[in-house]
């Protein structure tokens, strides 16, 4: 039997969605304070999630060059406090300290291509790669998810899951929670949770006829009843999008 055919097992090459842990300070103290800040208000949010730990922002700051330095095993300590799991780490290559306590500690160093900032639909055809390459393949491969919808009410404790968009025409209660790996579509008013783009997609966007939300969240990036809202949007037909790493809260004109 040939070696890459088996009944057993396959290998193939693949990628996993997961969450960057984008470190933009070496103050450990800081980090603990405001993760315990965050995750006291909402400690199920990314509970059992895995992360990488990106300290490229810590080069970045510095103006390039290694740049600030961090202990993974203090960052570790840090996230699995709040039930995230690190599987690895992100680095610049001229980033030696972090390859080298990554690999005392055991993490891989992982490759991450963020969507912030990259171009779109296009590639240079004076400059062909194989990383163009692997983004046109994937892109053939892959199969848009369909769009979900729920024509009845949530109540409190219910949660709705989809792997596109999301369309609820019902009422999203307190203590209920709607996630979508696509946008967020509520044509009710949304007073519990709803956490769009979970996987990542810093595009995706939450439109609601009523926003009074316990919690809204865009890939991670989240906002609390602890900020109360403008009377300009509170209550008030809304869209929620991403500007760099800012929500962005605007009335919809339906008429």
């Amino acid at each position: 039997m040939s070696l890459n055919k088996t009944p057993f097992f396959e290998l193939r090459s693949g990628s996993v969605d997961t969450l960057l842990f984008v470190v933009k300070t070496p103050d450990l103290d800081a980090l603990r304070t405001e993760l315990t800040r965050r995750f006291e208000e909402t400690p199920e949010f990314f509970a059992g999630d895995v992360v990488a730990i990106d300290v490229r922002r810590l080069a970045e700051n510095a103006g390039g060059g290694e740049g600030e330095r961090v202990s993974l095993a203090e960052m570790e300590k840090l996230l699995t406090n709040v039930r995230m799991r690190p599987i690895g780490v992100c680095a610049l290559p001229a980033q030696t300290w972090a390859i080298q306590w990554a690999n005392e500690g055991g993490l891989p160093i992982l490759e991450a291509r963020d969507r912030r900032g990259a171009p779109k639909h296009w590639v240079d055809k004076a400059k062909p790669s194989s990383d163009a390459a692997k983004v046109i393949e994937a892109a053939v491969a892959s199969t848009p998810q369909p769009s979900t919808i729920i024509d009845r009410p949530l109540r409190s404790g219910q949660q709705v899951y989809a792997k596109g968009d999301l369309i609820v025409l019902g009422l999203v209660s307190y203590g209920a929670e709607v996630i979508a790996e696509g946008n967020i579509h509520i044509y009710a008013p949304l007073r519990g949770r709803a956490l769009a783009g979970v996987h990542g997609n810093l595009d995706a966007r939450i439109f609601c006829t009523c926003l009074e939300p316990e919690l809204v969240s865009i890939a991670g990036i989240y906002r609390t009843t602890e900020n109360p809202l403008s009377t300009e949007v509170a209550s008030k037909p809304v869209q929620i999008w991403l500007d760099e790493e800012k929500l962005m809260i605007e009335p919809l004109r339906l008429t």
